[in-house]
């Protein structure tokens, strides 16, 4: 008997087939996600281009004005220069505090990084409603405020200090709530470094300081810059901590679109402010990943120089 008459074993899938049984699976979830979150966005995004009219309808013609509103109107821009401030405020904050906690969790003895580990992770379990309500108590400008109760009690409260309803509030409240999602990529980076390249540098001569900015920190690129995306493109679309810690004087733009959707009713407005919200998180993360990347293409031709 030849071999092509030999008959197929069984369990064996024929070329092609498991691609097909993996889409057939993949479907129902891509069409819930088309349906439920691409679809919607879409039509949010395209109501920033039309214009709305005296009936309520958001229809054509279309335009540019929302945009010419958000982007060059004293209150509205206000509010987006806000929101670039808090987020890259938050960032620089979470990259100083997230660096001493990832490298006790990367380098440190087990038991000390399970510890750290878990005092980094705990805050994930409780809401971000929660916390914010506990900053209300701690941050409180009267002297029912933790804060300017201990600032009393030690002496230094002859005035209250006054931070909540601001944007130092927010970007307090903020730091607490994304700090997490800054030390867990980083940890992941700095295990990945050989320590004997750390320690070659301390027996070179090297100083602390010096080997962290000469070998640690250039290693780490591709954990900072993703956490940085990550916390940038999240502070830069909070609601509920701005909410309840800005007032005022600390919305950003995820308070705004809120108020021009269900108190102005303008939904052209809130497209054109969902567009911008959109278009930040996606610079973020393509700038992070161009930065990862520029950074493996010179270190490619670094190697090979040599």
């Amino acid at each position: 008997m030849s071999a092509t008459a030999l008959p197929q074993p069984r369990g064996i899938a024929w070329p092609g087939r498991s691609s097909y049984v993996s889409l057939a699976m993949l479907l129902p979830g891509l069409a819930f996600l088309f349906a439920f979150l691409v679809l919607p966005s879409l039509v949010l995004l395209a109501n920033g281009f039309m214009t709305q009219h005296q009936t309520g309808e958001v229809a054509p013609p279309f335009t540019l004005a929302n945009f010419d509103r958000l982007l060059f109107s004293p209150a509205y821009q206000r509010t987006l220069l806000l929101t670039l401030k808090v987020a890259f405020v938050t960032s620089f904050v979470t990259v100083v505090l997230a660096y001493p906690l990832a490298m006790a969790i990367a380098y440190a003895k087990p038991w000390f990084s399970r510890l750290v580990m878990v005092l980094v992770v705990a805050p994930l379990v409780v809401s971000v409603l929660v916390r914010s309500y506990g900053w209300q108590l701690l941050l409180g400008n009267s002297r029912t405020g933790v804060l300017n109760w201990l600032l009393e009690a030690v002496g230094f409260g002859v005035t209250p200090v006054k931070i909540m309803f601001t944007e130092w509030a927010v970007v307090v409240a903020s730091v607490h709530v994304f700090l997490p999602l800054m030390v867990l990529p980083l940890a992941t980076s700095l295990t990945r470094i050989n320590p004997a390249v750390i320690e070659a540098a301390r027996m070179l001569g090297a100083a602390p300081w010096r080997a962290f900015l000469r070998v640690t920190l250039p290693l780490s690129i591709p954990g900072l810059t993703a956490g940085i995306s990550v916390v940038f493109s999240l502070t830069a679309a909070s609601y509920i901590t701005p909410a309840m810690l800005g007032g005022t004087r600390g919305a950003m733009l995820g308070n705004l679109l809120e108020q021009q959707v269900t108190t102005a009713y303008d939904w052209a407005m809130g497209g054109a402010i969902a567009f911008v919200m959109v278009a930040i998180a996606l610079g973020a993360n393509i700038g992070a990943t161009w930065l990862i990347e520029y950074r493996q293409r010179a270190r490619l031709r670094a190697s090979g120089a040599r």
